[in-house]
């Protein structure tokens, strides 16, 4: 179930960064932000994303050299100020940010699933899951770089 749960939800990513979905939310809409449980629950989102992706096998040579405790800052107030939430986020551009990793597919694929067994272990249902992905799946284009 879960397996099948979670090729859909890639098959669904897939579609929205094929459509260019360009969902925002409103920063007067902060309902996503409070369904990720705020600041805290977002941290821990981030925190299990990250955890997982500097131990997976298929992207951890890509953060060598990268500190994870500022780049968990950076993600975290991404994430708050992208789903409504009262933060702002003040780093640099995905393109800039991202310009020389050489990302591919692949490599954005991984951190997504990475992402995803995160919200499920924070037990964020699965179309909150969907809300925050959708925001982020227009990211591919400044991520993937090869």
């Amino acid at each position: 179930m879960r397996s099948a749960r979670r090729m859909w939800m890639a098959g669904a990513l897939a579609l929205l960064i094929g459509l260019g979905a360009g969902v925002r939310a409103n920063a007067a809409d902060d309902a996503l932000y409070r369904s990720l449980g705020g600041e805290e629950g977002i941290a821990r989102i981030v925190d299990g994303m990250l955890d997982r992706a500097y131990a997976d096998d298929r992207i951890k040579k890509k953060f060598d050299g990268v500190n994870p405790k500022a780049l968990k800052e950076s993600i975290r107030k991404q994430f708050c100020q992208l789903t409504g939430g009262p933060c702002v986020y003040d780093g640099e551009t995905m393109v800039k940010s991202h310009a020389h990793l050489g990302l591919d597919k692949a490599d954005f694929n991984a951190l997504v699933e990475d992402l995803q067994f995160a919200m499920d272990d924070q037990q964020v249902p699965f179309a909150v899951q969907n809300r925050l992905l959708s925001l982020l799946a227009p990211m591919h284009r400044d991520i993937i770089t090869r």
